[in-house]
């Protein structure tokens, strides 16, 4: 396997300390100017994403119905190239954010590392466990969110716009009945996710408590009501998590059950609409692939939407240990 070099982006200095006021202000200093072109990336990524909607609706419609061997060519052909191009955009576009986030990573833990050091942050009486588990996974965590804090969102919601557009301006009734599917999870996500973000942040200061005890382990000392802190705190990390399970797994459920109603009702109201001489059979078969592409795209946007929440809990608490 040939290897690559790749240079990492340093970003530019702020002439002092403090972190950033906002989760967004700290990806924009992160990355900067960079965003604009990974969300012109994601653009075309969602764009290129629906267009195979159309293109399935003109095979069946207007090359297999009518036998045009060569329409039906020339459409598959099309349908080749998109494909291709998608993803070769797509892997530029995954291989930029992660360039962006591991930068992002490699300059915190440097810069978080020195600050330590010098004694620059505000935990003088806490132990080096503490500073360990920042700089190790947390930072991670927040600096991941750089390099797709912008796109992710821009290429889900560019989908879902796209399609949902397109099948409106096509066959008005079945489009509204995407939308339709689209608005309890818009409602409730917000309400589930509130509770989520709160046991996140405890999460996140359990785990700091536990490496702070760890960290003074001793060998041949006596450890033991350490040791009962320490189990205690394992516990209530255990605790914490089987909540968040329940939590974000129902949240998943009833999206799942709510994606799976809109292709039925398609088939329902497409077939009745074909019967009746309506529409095409070629409007059904594109809104039935339709709709399950934009299934992804909603779950992508949910996800993004916890990791987003997630991230902005990290850079609070970081934040914080720095001053």
């Amino acid at each position: 396997m040939p290897r690559f070099h790749f240079s990492p982006r340093a970003p530019e200095r702020t002439g002092d300390d403090r972190p950033a006021p906002s989760l967004w202000r700290y990806v924009w200093r992160m990355s900067g100017w960079h965003q604009v072109a990974v969300c012109l990336m994601a653009v075309s990524v969602a764009a290129l994403g629906i267009a195979p909607i159309e293109l399935q609706r003109r095979i069946v419609d207007d090359a297999i119905t009518q036998e045009n061997y060569q329409l039906l060519t020339i459409l598959a052909s099309i349908y080749l190239a998109i494909i291709i191009v998608h993803g070769l955009i797509k892997l530029a576009l995954r291989m930029y954010e992660g360039w962006l986030s591991e930068s992002a990573i490699r300059y915190n833990r440097q810069h978080l590392s020195r600050l330590h050091a010098d004694n620059q942050t505000g935990d003088e009486d806490e132990g080096n466990g503490r500073a360990v588990s920042i700089i190790g996974s947390e930072i991670e965590k927040l600096g991941g969110f750089v390099g797709d804090g912008l796109s992710q969102p821009v290429v889900n919601s560019g989908m879902l716009i796209f399609g949902l557009g397109y099948m409106i301006s096509v066959e008005p009734v079945i489009g509204v009945i995407g939308l339709a599917a689209l608005i309890p999870q818009v409602a409730l996500v917000p309400v589930i996710q509130k509770r989520i973000n709160a046991l996140i942040e405890d999460r996140v200061n359990k785990m700091r408590s536990v490496s702070d005890e760890l960290s003074e382990l001793s060998p041949g000392a006596e450890n033991r009501d350490r040791l009962t802190t320490i189990n205690r705190g394992i516990d209530d990390i255990f605790d914490n998590r089987m909540r968040l399970f329940f939590l974000k797994f129902g949240m998943k459920a009833l999206i799942n059950f709510l994606n799976a109603l809109a292709p039925i009702c398609v088939l329902f109201v497409g077939g009745y609409l074909v019967l009746e001489g309506a529409t095409s059979v070629g409007i059904i078969v594109a809104f039935i692939s339709g709709f399950d592409r934009m299934s992804s795209p909603m779950r992508e946007l949910l996800s993004y939407y916890r990791v987003a929440a997630q991230a902005a809990v990290q850079h609070k608490l970081i934040a914080r240990w720095m001053h």
